[in-house]
């Protein structure tokens, strides 16, 4: 293939979709946009900040991000 639309290329995409609908939108009956906005927003913070990941060797996001040099982190 010419590497347009291979299944590799949407995988880290699709993990966190399935993690936000399982951990977030199908725990919380959201009754309006607002407010399925404002959980969504939370998790997202909570995913990034505080939920380890094993990726990462168990370090959040945040805390990965913090330990990539100035030059690559503004490249991304």
């Amino acid at each position: 293939m010419d590497g347009r639309g291979r299944w590799m290329d949407n995988v880290f995409i699709e993990r966190l979709w399935r993690s936000m609908k399982y951990e977030c939108v199908y725990l919380h009956a959201f009754e309006t946009g607002s407010e399925a906005r404002a959980g969504i927003g939370r998790w997202i913070d909570y995913y990034n900040a505080d939920r380890p990941h094993s990726a990462l060797g168990g370090k959040t996001p945040d805390e990965a991000y913090e330990g990539t040099p100035d030059r690559i982190r503004l490249a991304a």
